[in-house]
């Protein structure tokens, strides 16, 4: 399922326009990203959280050449599953 997928589902189960759908969906993106960008984190009970973790830095290889690189530390989004999630899944 890609965006326009989710959108046209979103508009059909909750007998809403595409339009409204697609700025609803918009909304809801804009604002995990703002509260992650702040070091927040968002939950939504039953289907799970998304927050930020800081990847510490590490010296890698380049593929091509073998020689080591420094990879700088990293703020990475990650997403927990919740209970109702995984028991819809298994």
């Amino acid at each position: 399922m890609n965006k326009t997928d989710l959108i046209e589902h979103i508009a059909k189960h909750a007998d809403i326009s595409k339009a409204a759908a697609g700025r609803a969906l918009e909304a809801m993106l804009g604002a995990v990203t703002n509260t992650l960008k702040k070091g927040g984190s968002v939950s939504l009970v039953g289907f799970g959280t998304f927050a930020v973790t800081k990847r510490a830095g590490r010296t890698g290889r380049n593929p091509r050449t073998g020689k080591a690189i420094t990879i700088d530390e990293a703020q990475v989004p990650k997403f927990r599953p919740g209970k109702g999630l995984k028991d819809a899944l298994n």
